[in-house]
């Protein structure tokens, strides 16, 4: 990879000290699964890495307002230990396990899991955020798409959110803290992740010069019913093909609220507002599970070889309905 400076700063305003005002110019080090392989595949070049690892940011608990907070260093196997996340938020205990590798949960990280690239191998073998060629047009429609966007696809970007806790959290109406030289702001995380126009942009509403501290699920998430499917191509560490988080307010057999999330079929995670909207006031059942499901996916413009996502994403809201009806939580 290429040379660069290293600082391992041991407080967060001195970490913030250390971040340049533009993309590429500082990248944060948190667990490394990420940046590590993209630094050696000089996907990113960066003059100064700044390890945030010896901060205080690797918790996780009840907050003073009655919420629940994840610090950002919190790996994902001190969230699969975390008996208040079994308990309360089955949908982020589900997701969490999904992630396999025993390496990857105890180096992984929950702000890292938010902050990573896409997985889009146009991306990851040098060819831009968008895989644009010379004429300014994206080479994923004719070539190699079976893992690219169905939804939120209309251009530039193709590439999928590769994030494993976020539609769960995003169902779970969580917000993210970050901190900058001007202060802390709170972000809803639906609003976090945007779609970039240009190849300057990035995929997360975070400046450069700021560091994401913490993700807070509000007290108004406990007691909702909610849980997490994913269909994968192997049980083996992979992202998945498609994935629905769901949280539901219940009254009786009824639904009274709703929110779907769709992980891997979008450049952001997918809300599925239209799904949710239909399920509101419905009995829950198979049958009003798997129309939700078909909700969830009206509107998905599939690609040349990608056009099988629609079934998996329609069966993923299902299961998870499903799955949050039987387990109750």
């Amino acid at each position: 990879m290429q040379a660069f400076e290293y600082a391992r700063p041991k407080s967060l305003a001195a970490a913030l000290g250390l971040l340049g005002s533009a993309w590429g110019e500082t990248e944060i080090l948190a667990g490394g699964t990420d940046l590590l392989s993209l630094m050696k595949n000089y996907v990113v070049t960066p003059k100064r890495v700044v390890d945030i690892k010896g901060l205080e940011l690797g918790s996780a608990g009840q907050d003073a307002r009655g919420g629940f907070t994840i610090r950002a260093t919190t790996t994902f196997d001190q969230l699969l230990q975390d008996k208040t996340i079994h308990d309360q938020f089955n949908a982020l205990a589900q997701a969490a396990a999904g992630v396999s590798s025993p390496q990857i949960r105890n180096m992984g990280t929950a702000g890292g899991d938010l902050c990573q690239r896409p997985r889009c191998w146009y991306y990851r073998n040098g060819f831009g955020l968008l895989a644009l060629d010379k004429a300014g047009k994206s080479l994923v429609p004719g070539g190699e798409n079976k893992y690219h966007a169905i939804l939120g696809n209309e251009g530039p970007a193709y590439f999928v959110n590769p994030s494993s806790l976020a539609p769960a959290l995003i169902a779970l109406g969580a917000k993210v803290r970050m901190t900058g030289p001007q202060g802390t702001r709170e972000v809803a995380l639906s609003d976090f992740f945007v779609i970039p126009k240009s190849e300057t942009e990035r995929e997360h509403a975070i400046r450069p010069d700021e560091i994401l501290t913490e993700i807070v699920i509000p007290d108004t998430s406990k007691g909702l019913r909610s849980a997490t499917y994913e269909v994968r191509q192997k049980e083996a560490l992979d992202w998945p093909l498609a994935t629905a988080s769901v949280a539901l307010k219940m009254k009786g057999s009824n639904v009274e609220s709703a929110t779907i999330v769709l992980g891997h079929i979008a450049p952001i995670p997918w809300q599925a507002k239209e799904a949710s909207a239909w399920l509101a006031g419905k009995t829950l059942s198979e049958d009003s599970a798997a129309k939700a499901g078909e909700a969830a996916v009206r509107g998905a413009k599939p690609l040349s070889q990608n056009a099988y996502k629609v079934q998996l994403a329609r069966v993923a809201v299902k299961r998870a309905l499903v799955a949050a009806m039987r387990k109750g939580v």
